[in-house]
């Protein structure tokens, strides 16, 4: 029964998310909330909804504090020289420009947690898809693939828990797959070249003059559009902007808070608050990195300090929350919504129903081929399963299953970090991170998960058909 309930809730939360029946925020919160009352858990819904969002909490602390610094740093200009960059090296061609948002998310996911690539890869190249009106779905698309990968390291989620319920080394769990692990990231590369080809082409249809249309015009500006993480926006008061006039000379502004008659004097040169917001940022990641602190405890100090710092007055402060709340209200709800999903799916049991449930139906004679079919399904059970459920309460009966007709479980874990919640983590409801890429890049899920899964689906395919052919797992 109860198995069955939740089982029918993901998949209806999928189906109205998916076809735009409802926002996913209404979704997430009345269906397991319906879910619970059918089960009869009308009694415990208080408290199973407080525990989910208990969870969360410090999750969607950490995005609320990220989501302002990050947004800060771009109305202050640190990524116009990583921008002006990519524009020059990519000339305006969407292909390159997709590629580089593949390698540049390889790159920041190595240190294993999906939300600090999301936050640091989006709100550095969004500016840049804007600027060439390049689809965002391509953004969140690619960084989905490049981060799925990566989060295959030792030290990322799934690899840990699946270590840990088994009770293994990463030298039995990693280091196998390791070559197929090149593989996938080969086969993300390729597909960012193939996405970046048919937006390339989508852009030339839309404008005859191609892609390179206006490149020169965009190198020789001297100054780039300060954006925020999901739409282009004008020169922001707090910053003392000296918007160009007609005849491109600049005009000085009065900052917030100058009464009638105050003299308008140009701002003052930049450059020392550009130098303290790049070491302040290498700073905090590196920090993240080092864990260092709790992940929110950071973002809340790198966020006080930047404030500080680059709007010294009441009324910058003030102007800069304002400007940003949209944002931060967007992708926070969507954060403790899931919280009310996971919270009522684990406390009623749903979840470990489930788990026993998958595992009833896999036949005895299967069992010899259990790490391919754990492999191929593990990334699409992303999206019914949490990390926890499927590591610490599918995978031990898994690999107990398969042991007994000769299989070594290591190799069932080693087929499980293939999909589950690696290349699955970034589509998958049950995660708070995903809704910080699709919020930040400014997508639905239903549009994300629509446009992305196929690509997901055939990395892990391409990583399962490398490890059969160097050995991790047989068929």
């Amino acid at each position: 029964m109860l198995a069955a309930l939740g089982f029918a809730t993901i998949a209806v939360l999928l189906l109205v998310t998916m076809t735009k029946r409802a926002s996913v925020l209404v979704a997430l919160i009345l269906l397991p909330v319906l879910a619970a009352l059918i089960g009869g858990f009308a009694g415990d819904l208080g408290e199973l909804i407080l525990g989910g969002l208990s969870k969360v909490a410090p999750t969607g602390i950490m995005i609320a504090f990220a989501v302002l610094y990050f947004s800060l740093m771009v109305d202050a200009g640190l990524f116009d020289p990583l921008i002006r960059g990519l524009l020059r090296v990519a000339r305006g061609d969407p292909l390159r420009i997709t590629v580089a948002t593949a390698v540049l998310t390889l790159c920041v996911a190595l240190d294993g947690d999906g939300a600090s690539t999301f936050l640091i890869t989006v709100s550095a190249l969004l500016p840049v898809y804007q600027r060439l009106g390049m689809n965002p779905l391509v953004l969140s698309g690619v960084v989905c693939l490049g981060a799925g990968v990566m989060n295959m390291v030792p030290w990322g989620g799934p690899t840990v828990r699946a270590m840990a319920a088994l009770k293994l080394d990463s030298s039995e769990v990693f280091t196998p797959v390791l070559p197929a692990m090149g593989v996938g990231v080969a086969w993300v590369l390729v597909a960012s070249y193939l996405l970046g080809r048919r937006e390339r082409n989508r852009l030339a249809a839309l404008s005859p003059q191609g892609p390179d249309a206006g490149k020169g015009e965009r190198d020789d500006r001297k100054t780039t559009a300060a954006t925020t993480v999901t739409t282009t926006t004008e020169p922001e008061p707090s910053r003392h902007a000296t918007p160009a006039t007609a005849d491109g000379e600049h005009q000085a502004v009065r900052a917030p808070g100058d009464g009638p008659g105050a003299v308008r004097v140009p701002p003052l040169p930049r450059t020392w608050l550009n130098v303290f917001n790049l070491l302040l940022t290498v700073t905090l990641v590196v920090c993240l990195i080092q864990e260092v602190m709790p992940l929110p405890v950071l973002f809340v100090l790198g966020f006080a300090v930047a404030a500080l710092v680059n709007h010294p007055s009441w009324e910058q402060q003030q102007a800069l929350l304002d400007k940003h709340a949209k944002n931060v209200v967007l992708v926070t709800t969507m954060i403790f919504a899931a919280g009310v999903l996971t919270g009522i799916l684990s406390g009623t049991r749903m979840l470990d129903e489930m788990a026993e449930a998958l595992v009833s139906v896999v036949p005895d004679s299967f069992g010899s081929h259990m790490p391919v079919a754990v492999a191929v399904s593990g990334m699409p059970l992303s999206l019914v399963f949490t990390p926890d459920a499927y590591y610490f309460g599918v995978l031990p009966v898994l690999a107990e299953t398969a042991q007994g007709f000769g299989t070594d479980p290591a190799e069932v874990a080693r087929a499980a970090i293939l999909g589950q919640m690696t290349t699955g983590f970034p589509l998958s409801p049950l995660t708070a991170s995903t809704f910080i890429l699709v919020g930040m890049s400014g997508v639905s899920l239903g549009e994300h998960q629509r446009f992305i899964f196929r690509w997901a689906f055939a990395t892990t395919l391409v990583m399962t058909a490398a490890a059969l052919l160097t050995g991790a797992f047989p068929l």
